[in-house]
């Protein structure tokens, strides 16, 4: 029986644990929290699965919150107009219907969940925050060590990919609130969809549905850009303070949006997080100051800032293919080619999560200003923008380059006529 150490707790580090120990493999999992731990602290993170992502839990049986978890069927855009003296007021707005549901689950209730599942069916569980030191160790102990822990001490193994990597420093101010008592957008009262509120020059606003611990609750997500009017919230530690400032900025910036937020409280006393972080993708293999080779995983390097919401999109698809590569092997070694090979297979998919991401960091261009304008009167516009979430690679047929913009819009203007 091959043994593997899988390293982090998250979303790809738990989904391939579980893949993994469902084929037969012995796993041990290191994690820095204990399942009561993640469940009782703060969020992690803004996180809304599309079809394909969550067809791979499925695929391995951990769908648990399927039926709880609000039935996303729309992904919506608005776009801000210039500031009057009445304040902001929606140049663009339109909602396309996804081809299959979303669904969002507070991490810390998904996290925990499979940790103790994890742990039921026989899985070793070691909770320690693991250094580059014990690795070193560890390395000799297992035939294979994957990291997936995006944070700390360990992300320094992975040297960053320049080529890859256009930005050198963070690209947006992150805000996060989890609240309960939002009311339902006027124009789609009975459906639930992720709304996309973007303020030229400024940031945009995300309101996304999810499910937490004490039930329906919707995320509200500011990412500002660095030293504007929404990069407000360095230094705030009380969550009251920090809830107060969000709803101050979708007062003045997102009005439309604040109407249905008057009456919100948090969800529970960790329902915030602030930070900032800067997209980078990362050479795969880790090189131990013994020898070692480790692997890494999902965002320890193919680090995307969250504007396209493909966090924990990409982290299912990356254990997913992880799993695939590590079972096709049989029982050769783990090898540094292998390593690279597993990982191509996953930028094959990546990439296009990072080109997306990357595009929609900078400011529009001409094109792109037009095509989202377009899908306000163009609903299959809005639905394939909308299904991009799910398949961004779809983007390359008509979203980058001006002359494919213009002529999918022309033929769709042509069939609709």
């Amino acid at each position: 029986m091959r043994k593997i150490l899988i390293v982090g707790a998250g979303q790809s580090g738990l989904q391939l644990a579980l893949g993994l120990q469902s084929q037969g493999y012995e796993i041990t999992l290191m994690s820095n929290r204990t399942a009561d731990e993640i469940r009782a602290g703060r969020v992690m993170s803004t996180q809304v699965m599309f079809h394909t992502a969550l067809q791979h839990e499925r695929d391995l049986r951990l769908n648990f919150w399927e039926e709880q978890a609000p039935r996303i069927e729309g992904l919506g855009v608005s776009i801000a107009g210039p500031p009057t003296a009445a304040g902001h007021a929606r140049a663009v707005d339109w909602l396309g219907r996804l081809d299959g549901p979303a669904q969002s689950v507070d991490q810390r209730l998904k996290m925990a969940g499979w940790l103790e599942l994890f742990e039921r069916r026989g899985g070793q569980v070691v909770i320690h925050g693991a250094s580059v030191s014990d690795l070193d160790v560890f390395a000799n102990t297992y035939d294979l060590v994957l990291v997936a822990a995006g944070k700390g001490e360990l992300v320094s193994l992975f040297g960053r990919d320049a080529a890859r990597s256009p930005y050198d420093a963070p690209q947006r101010a992150l805000a996060v609130a989890y609240v309960h008592g939002l009311g339902p957008r006027p124009e789609h009262p009975e459906l639930d969809a992720v709304r996309c509120n973007l303020v030229p020059g400024v940031g945009e606003l995300f309101v996304m549905p999810t499910l937490t611990s004490s039930g329906r609750a919707d995320i509200l997500f500011w990412e500002g850009v660095p030293g504007g009017p929404v990069d407000a919230f360095q230094g705030i530690t009380d969550p009251s303070e920090h809830l107060a400032r969000t709803l101050e900025l979708m007062e003045r910036f997102t009005p439309w949006e604040y109407a249905r937020a008057t009456k919100v409280e948090l969800a529970d006393a960790g329902a915030t997080l602030a930070g900032r972080y800067t997209p980078t993708v990362r050479h795969p293999v880790g090189e131990l100051p013994g020898g070692g080779r480790v692997l890494g995983v999902a965002d320890v390097v193919v680090t995307n800032d969250p504007i396209t919401g493909q966090g924990a999109n990409s982290a299912a698809k990356c254990a997913a293919g992880y799993l695939e590569s590590i079972v096709e092997h049989g029982d050769r070694p783990f090898d540094a080619d292998w390593m690279r090979r597993t990982f191509d297979r996953y930028w094959a998919t990546a990439r296009h999560v990072t080109k997306w991401t990357n595009a929609m960091l900078a400011p529009p261009p001409e094109h792109i200003v037009r095509l989202l304008g377009a899908a306000g009167e163009l609903p299959e516009a809005a639905r394939r923008i909308a299904n991009g979430f799910d398949d961004p690679a779809d983007f390359e047929h008509f979203f980058y380059e001006p002359e494919r913009t213009a002529a999918y819009l022309d033929e769709l203007s042509a069939s609709s006529a």
